[in-house]
């Protein structure tokens, strides 16, 4: 598998896949490149349709000319348990574009992603404005937002200081939080259809997205519900699995 920056080929020919409406895994299978290569190319250039080959390669220029001249960073935090920081730095990117992807605003999903990538699973306001080069308004912000979506949870630190948590009962609360924005998306519909006129167009339309969403709200609740004990679940290592015997 080639390593490397992508070329300007390589980005001309994730356009014409995207063009086809191939998956980005498809893309990655015919370039010999991780899907994650071509997932973090197409999210930091505009998405699936918006991408240019060309805009691409010029941006993607400028970034490396800009990370050439910015001086290193003496207060660079060491990186624990031996990891590599150049893969580290890849995968925050990456992870950052997906959720990006997801919806989440650019800032949010830059906070989430530095949360998520920390052993401790938090981070005061200052930590983060640190970690992530950005002003403390920012952090505050993001925090808010994420905490509005059930994404993080606040705790008190030190003196009059907050810590935000991503533990792990944080994504199933993230998904009841998602399914109950979609219930009241379904109740709103479901009074348009009064409003609107029983049999009309509007109404029958507005009524067949609340039984919808109704379904996918339901079932979202219920899935969470079902997987929580999964988030609480340690994950298997070669010792703990049981040898073959000869």
């Amino acid at each position: 598998m080639p390593g490397g920056r992508l070329t300007q080929q390589e980005r001309q020919q994730i356009a014409l896949g995207l063009a086809d409406g191939l998956a980005y895994a498809e893309i990655a299978r015919r370039l010999d490149r991780p899907t994650s290569t071509i997932t973090r190319e197409v999210m930091r250039n505009g998405g699936p349709t918006a991408y240019r080959a060309d805009l691409a390669h010029r941006a993607t220029e400028r970034r490396t000319r800009r990370k050439q001249a910015a001086p290193r960073d003496p207060k660079a935090l060491p990186q624990p348990d031996g990891r590599d920081a150049e893969a580290v730095r890849e995968f925050e990117e990456t992870f950052t574009t997906v959720m990006m992807g997801s919806g989440m605003p650019k800032m949010m999903s830059r906070v989430m992603t530095c949360l998520c990538m920390t052993d401790s699973g938090s981070l005061t306001a200052s930590e983060l404005a640190q970690r992530l080069q950005v002003s403390p308004a920012s952090v505050s912000k993001a925090v808010a937002f994420l905490d509005g979506q059930g994404f993080v949870r606040r705790e008190a630190d030190a003196g009059r200081r907050e810590r935000y948590v991503v533990d792990d009962d944080v994504w199933y609360q993230a998904m009841l939080a998602s399914a109950r924005s979609i219930a009241q998306v379904v109740d709103t519909a479901r009074q348009g259809v009064g409003v609107l006129g029983h049999g009309t167009p509007a109404a029958v339309r507005l009524e067949n997205v609340a039984r919808f969403l109704d379904f996918v709200s339901e079932s979202t609740a219920r899935a969470a519900e079902q997987a929580r004990d999964i988030l609480h679940t340690k994950p298997e290592t070669a010792s703990d699995s049981p040898t073959n015997p000869l």
